[in-house]
């Protein structure tokens, strides 16, 4: 099964898949490094926004919110969830968006969707066109260098008289610039049990590798993947947040 059909047919069950996600959290941490690093404004683009989560935190933070993804099941239901937002079916690694923005974010490191470091450079240079003068662009990624291919998560979550377990987990071969997050997302209930496994395509790219495509457009400060506190990344943590001031 394809990425595009696994999603697609299971759209409606993505909230559920990251029912353990504080997207409150993510989206206050993001605030506030936004009042910290950005300018005053209030305009907002989510890259690859799924069902709108996101979004509809910061449409209650007071922004002119909107999103993009690939994935129109998924756009049907943000636009449920966010009816004042303006959605669009765009691929974020060439982007445009409707007006000039503040601030623009990417989560769950969706980043690397951006299956490719041409289209990753593609990307970052789509967002930095899309921003105003000191508007910032603010994304976590992984270090391809610290994948542990034995590490994943799995959790499971109740919907009527289904019983879903969702296993994730990261791949990096060792070298060259893909890697792939393997997913299975087993349904079972009084019929039986359906599995669905997939593997994602995606960038791989070290924190360096990362840093210097990012320097040519923008100022780039380096934190600790904690939406609790903002502290400097360590150097030597595998997950971070970017936060990137246009210049």
């Amino acid at each position: 099964m394809s990425v595009n059909a696994l999603y697609t047919d299971l759209s409606g069950y993505y909230d559920l898949m990251c029912v353990d996600i504080d997207y409150q959290a993510q989206s206050h941490a993001i605030r506030r490094l936004h009042q910290i690093f950005g300018n005053s404004g209030t305009t907002h683009l989510d890259l690859a926004c799924g069902t709108g989560p996101h979004v509809r935190h910061f449409i209650d933070f007071g922004y002119a919110s909107s999103g993009l993804d690939i994935n129109q099941p998924m756009l049907d239901i943000a636009t449920t969830r966010c009816s004042e937002a303006h959605f669009t079916l765009q691929d974020m690694s060439d982007f445009k968006a409707n007006e000039p923005q503040d601030l623009i974010t990417c989560f769950l490191y969706s980043i690397h969707y951006n299956d490719g470091i041409e289209k990753l450079k593609a990307c970052i240079s789509s967002a930095h066109c899309a921003l105003k003068s000191d508007g910032i662009f603010c994304f976590n990624a992984v270090d391809k260098d610290k994948i542990d291919n034995a590490l994943s998560v799995k959790h499971s979550a109740q919907q009527e008289s289904d019983l879903f377990t969702f296993r994730s987990g990261w791949h990096y071969s060792g070298q060259g610039e893909k890697q792939s997050l393997r997913l299975s997302i087993e349904k079972a209930n009084a019929e039986g049990t359906q599995l669905w496994n997939d593997e994602h395509p995606m960038v791989a790219v070290s924190f360096a590798e990362l840093s210097a495509l990012l320097a040519p457009h923008f100022e780039v400060h380096v934190f600790e993947h904690n939406y609790e506190k903002i502290i400097p990344w360590d150097n030597a943590s595998g997950n971070a947040i970017f936060v990137c001031v246009k210049v």
